[in-house]
C-alpha cells in the first residue's frame, strides 16, 4: 500500500487544484436538506437517493452519487430502507460534526488530498455495492473520524455536547463499536454486511499506511533497544552504582547529584580528560580538566 500512497501524494503535488473546495460543506448541506424533507415526507426523498443496486441497474444511476446525501443517523436495515427515530436535531448535529472534521482535514491536507481521500472511499463503496448490492456513506465518514484522530489525537470535543472528550478516545469507542458490528453480522450470517465496513474504510489504511509502518518500525526499534544486551548491562551497572553511591550523576563543580535534584539535567564533558559530570549550570561554565 505504500506505493499507492506515494502515487496519491505525487498526484496531489502535481494537481494542487484538483477536487471541489469545501466539499464537506456541500455534503453537509445536502444531508441536512434531505433530512429536513424526509422529516415531513416519511423519508420519501431518501428512498429516491440511497444506494439500491436493483434500481441502479434499472437506470437510476444518480444513486451512485446521491447516496452520500442520505442522512446516516438512522438504521437502514438489511433489505428495507427505513430510518426509525431519526430527528432533525440529530441530522443537523451529524452533518455539522462531519463538516467540521472534513473541513479541518482539508485545511491540513489541502483540497486535492482530501478530495482524493473522500472520493476514493466513495469509489470503494460503489464498487462493493455494485457487486454485492449494499453500500453506505457511514463508513466513509467514519474513516474521516479515524484520520482526524490520527492527526489531532488530543483535541477535545464535547461528546453528546456535554462530556469533554479527546478525539482519540472517541475514535477508540467508534473502533470498538465498529468491530462489534462486524462480529454481530458474522454471527448472524450476514457476511456481506460484515465485510462492507472493512472495504469501506480501506481508504483510511491506504492514506495512513506509511504512518502505520513507520510507527511499527519505531516501536520495534524501541523494543530491541530496551532488550539489547548493551541496554541490559547498562541498567545493571547503573543500578549497582546507585546502590553503592546513592546517585548516578554528580556535578564535579558544585557536587549536586541527580538524587538531590531529580529534575536537573546532567551531562559529561567531552573536552575534559576523563569522565567528568556537570550539572546544567556548569556544563558550559567550568574549567576543562586536562
Amino acid at each position: 500500500m505504500r506505493w499507492i500512497e506515494n502515487k496519491i501524494d505525487k498526484f496531489c503535488i502535481e494537481h494542487p487544484h484538483f477536487g471541489i473546495s469545501n466539499l464537506m460543506l456541500y455534503i453537509a448541506i445536502g444531508q441536512a436538506a434531505v433530512g429536513f424533507i424526509d422529516y415531513f415526507s416519511s423519508n420519501s426523498l431518501s428512498a429516491l437517493l440511497f444506494f439500491f443496486q436493483p434500481s441502479i441497474f434499472r437506470g437510476e444511476i444518480w444513486r451512485l452519487i446521491t447516496f452520500v446525501f442520505v442522512p446516516i443517523t438512522g438504521d437502514f436495515g438489511f433489505l428495507d430502507f427505513r430510518i426509525p427515530g431519526t430527528s432533525l436535531f440529530m441530522v443537523a448535529v451529524s452533518a455539522y460534526f462531519y463538516y467540521w472534521i472534513g473541513s479541518t482535514l482539508e485545511r491540513e491536507w489541502g483540497t486535492a488530498r482530501f478530495n482524493c481521500f473522500y472520493l476514493f472511499g466513495m469509489l470503494l463503496n460503489i464498487i462493493y455495492g455494485l457487486i454485492f448490492g449494499i453500500a453506505s456513506i457511514h463508513y466513509v465518514n467514519l474513516s474521516m473520524l479515524f484520520a482526524f484522530a490520527v492527526l489531532f489525537p488530543d483535541m477535545q470535543i464535547l461528546f453528546m455536547m456535554i462530556l469533554p472528550m479527546k478525539v482519540k478516545w472517541l475514535a477508540w469507542i467508534d473502533a470498538a463499536l465498529f468491530i462489534w458490528n462486524i462480529i454481530q453480522n458474522l454471527r448472524a450470517g450476514l457476511w456481506l454486511w460484515a465485510f462492507l465496513p472493512l472495504v469501506a474504510i480501506l481508504n483510511f489504511f491506504i492514506f495512513f499506511w506509511i504512518e502505520f509502518t513507520d510507527a511499527l518500525s519505531d516501536r520495534k526499534q524501541r523494543y530491541q533497544h530496551r532488550h539489547s544486551a548493551q541496554t541490559i548491562n547498562f541498567k545493571k551497572a547503573a543500578k549497582s552504582v546507585y546502590q553503592e553511591k546513592g546517585y548516578l550523576h554528580k556535578c564535579a563543580v558544585c557536587g549536586k547529584t541527580d538524587t538531590d535534584y531529580p529534575d536537573m539535567e546532567f551531562r559529561y564533558c567531552s573536552k575534559c580528560n576523563g569522565s567528568y559530570c556537570y550539572c546544567e549550570e556548569h556544563i558550559n561554565n567550568h574549567a576543562h580538566i586536562e
